[in-house]
């Protein structure tokens, strides 16, 4: 079968041209596999999974574009506002070329999973079928900000820096930019966003003159921009099944589950609702790390021992069958089960066999010494510790998803000798115990300050004393109620607080013990809340007041973790 590469160009509806590369058989007709991506269409990085040349020889033309301002696209890049209709218009391109067969399938991570939400929400009846790779249909809670309010500082940050500088170093050559910019950019990436300046964020000479990073901070809310924004209230017109991959240390791990739950429920046709299927490895944000510092999960959790190229193609065969291609019904959940590290396939999401078992803190003791039982402790407790926002509790692990990372199962033993963390650990355990779900913590807490945060992080801590991270999240108090109306909280009373921990498929092995780990920060992955009530992006870390605040425990205030335990 002979191939030819080409580079193309898509007029758009209102003018504006995007560039991309073209890999098409000289045969007959064939399906066309569409990525749109603004991280230029040489990035191999980017667009490594599924691997093209299995993509050309099943029979696919294959295009890889440009978003509208990047790389050798015309126009400005305005983020995701126009990603709709110019996805739409690079569809209605490919389907009249002589090459098409007038079918068309996405496939893309991170921005490039988005531009795939917004081509299926623009209703092009061509595109049969998406594969989205760690990213989610909501801009809002997917994307900036965790479901529990607090903004995902760290990736807003190192992800506009780095549009930005992309933009300089393309306007330098066309003859403009600005080289001491640039260089200030990419410091910035190298080292980390600014951290402790005494100057608003919004001010921060960085930040001020990125427009697309002013609006993601100027609406700190779930309001009418980011509900114009959101994808997921476009499911029920969708009709194309969906592959989603997601990563249990990816930051968009939290809305892609809500997306295959909330989709397989509510798609438009029942070829979408059955045949939409997600995949979730041991993996970062791309490209799918899964080898960390104090965890390898070993050749069969990356993405050739996952075989996620063949994975796309059984999609596509299902969705858009050509040639030879042969279908295969697959289960609509497969998940890497870490501890025992193997893959699973499973018929639903929660799991149907889930058991929510309760921990209860005990707050007797402060510190490392605090407990986790299976009942309330008899008395009452208060385990009390001070936040102060200029000495913010460090991100070790987790789901960061930035560009320089220390992601992943990392050992939170120096962040637990901390004063302003507090830990809850089980006795050891004498059999496996299986984690596989959404976790929260259900907390009865109280503050000196008008607003604070609460985090709570689920720990595997191994027989030589190593703790490794597990899954987190955080609450911002004053969105306790609801992201759309902001509530501040009276200092002094108890509130009854849940926090969503986002989700995990663990064993926790015997000989092992499971901690939660209690604080009120972890940055720079979110931002730090000043405590004073106030809009936390306009304060400068001056004006930040230190929180006194508490967890209560005992009989009244049953403060505890749910875990979704699977017995087999």
């Amino acid at each position: 079968m002979a191939f030819i590469f080409e580079r193309v160009t898509v007029p758009l509806r209102d003018g504006v041209k995007v560039e991309g590369l073209l890999y098409r058989s000289q045969d007959e007709p064939r399906p066309a596999l569409l990525v749109r991506t603004p991280y230029g269409a040489d990035n191999m990085n980017m667009i490594n999974v599924p691997e093209y040349l299995y993509l050309l020889k099943a029979g696919y033309n294959v295009a890889w574009m440009e978003c509208r301002g990047t790389y050798g696209s015309d126009g400005d890049f305005h983020s995701i506002e126009e990603e709709l209709d110019d996805g739409y218009d690079t569809v209605d391109w490919l389907v009249r070329q002589p090459w098409s067969d007038g079918r068309v399938a996405t496939y893309g991570p991170s921005y490039a999973g988005q531009t795939q939400w917004a081509i299926a929400a623009s209703r092009h009846p061509a595109v049969k079928a998406l594969a989205v790779a760690m990213s989610a249909a909501d801009w809002y809670t997917g994307f900036w900000y965790h479901p529990g309010g607090a903004m995902f500082h760290q990736i807003a940050l190192t992800w506009h820096f780095g549009m930005r500088m992309q933009e300089e170093i393309r306007s330098m050559a066309l003859g403009g930019g600005d080289p001491a910019l640039v260089a200030d950019l990419g410091a910035q990436l190298m080292s980390g966003p600014h951290t402790y300046d005494n100057v608003p964020l919004h001010r921060q000479s960085l930040v001020a003159g990125d427009e697309r990073l002013q609006k993601i901070l100027d609406n700190p809310e779930n309001n009418d921009y980011w509900k114009a924004l959101d994808r997921s209230q476009a499911f029920s017109d969708m009709t194309q099944p969906i592959l989603m991959i997601a990563g249990w240390f990816d930051y968009f791990i939290n809305g892609q589950i809500r997306d295959f739950a909330r989709y397989r429920a509510t798609a438009a046709s029942p070829q979408a609702r059955r045949g939409t299927r997600i995949i979730i490895g041991p993996w970062t944000h791309w490209p799918l790390e899964n080898n960390f510092p104090d965890a390898d999960f070993g050749m069969a959790a990356s993405a050739k021992g996952a075989d996620l190229t063949g994975e796309h193609l059984r999609h596509y065969a299902q969705c858009l069958p050509f040639g030879d291609a042969v279908p295969r019904t697959a289960a609509p959940v497969k998940i890497f089960v870490m501890g025992v590290n193997e893959w699973r396939e499973e018929q639903d999401w929660p799991l149907p066999d889930t058991t929510y078992t309760d921990l209860y803190l005990d707050g007797a003791a402060c510190g490392r010494d605090g407990s986790l039982r299976r009942s309330p402790a008899a008395s009452q407790n208060s385990a009390e510790y001070d936040y102060d926002p200029k000495n913010p509790v460090p991100s070790r692990g987790g789901n960061y998803g930035g560009s320089y990372r220390t992601d992943g199962p990392v050992d939170q033993r120096d962040i637990e000798e901390r004063a302003d963390v507090l830990s809850f650990t089980t006795e050891l355990l004498t059999q496996n115990t299986e984690v596989t779900g959404h976790v929260r913590a259900t907390l009865f807490v109280q503050s000196s300050a008008p607003d604070t945060d609460f985090t709570a992080k689920l720990v595997d801590v191994h027989p030589d004393g190593s703790a490794r991270h597990v899954c987190d999240g955080i609450l911002r108090m004053r969105y306790r109620d609801g992201l759309e109306t902001p509530t501040l909280i009276n200092p002094g009373q108890v509130y009854e607080i849940e926090v969503d921990m986002s989700v995990t498929s663990m064993v926790f092995l015997a000989g092992h013990r499971i901690r939660i780990d209690i604080s009120s920060s972890n940055f720079p992955r979110f931002d730090r809340n000043t405590n004073t009530g106030g809009f936390i992006s306009r304060e400068a870390i001056n004006d930040a007041v230190v929180a006194h605040n508490a967890i209560l425990t005992g009989p009244d205030h049953p403060s505890r973790v749910t875990l979704p335990l699977i017995q087999r």
